[in-house]
């Protein structure tokens, strides 16, 4: 059992940068990936980024390239997303997530363990 706890979340204006973070508890030993999905009012979960948890292999969706990157910190625990220049169609629940396997996966079936969300709004 895994347990996400995400925090960063907040109201910016377009242009601006945040950082989320998720903290990872319970039974780490075995977790390889970590991703980021947001799902806004009346739209499907959306894959954001994902990263390996040994090697810090990256990839992400076309519309956070070169603005969003995803790191990691094996000693807490802990997977960011750093959003930077955000416009108004970033503004969703973004959701950490976690899963066992060393591959890389897009899907949100593909992982096991969620945080709760935590809200991005961007406004102008």
């Amino acid at each position: 059992q895994v347990q996400l706890v995400e925090s960063g979340g907040g109201l910016v204006q377009a242009g601006d940068s945040l950082r989320l973070s998720c903290a990872a508890s319970g039974r780490t030993f075995s977790t390889y990936r970590m991703g980021w999905f947001r799902q806004a009012p009346g739209k499907e979960r959306e894959f954001v980024a994902t990263i390996t948890w040994s090697r810090g292999s990256t990839r992400y969706a076309d519309s956070v390239k070169g603005r969003f990157t995803i790191s990691r910190d094996n000693a807490k625990n802990t997977v960011y997303l750093q959003m930077n220049t955000l416009k108004p169609e970033d503004t969703a629940v973004y959701y950490c997530a976690a899963d066992n396997s060393p591959l890389f996966s897009t899907a949100y079936f593909a992982y096991d363990y969620w945080g709760q969300g935590t809200q991005v709004t961007v406004s102008s």
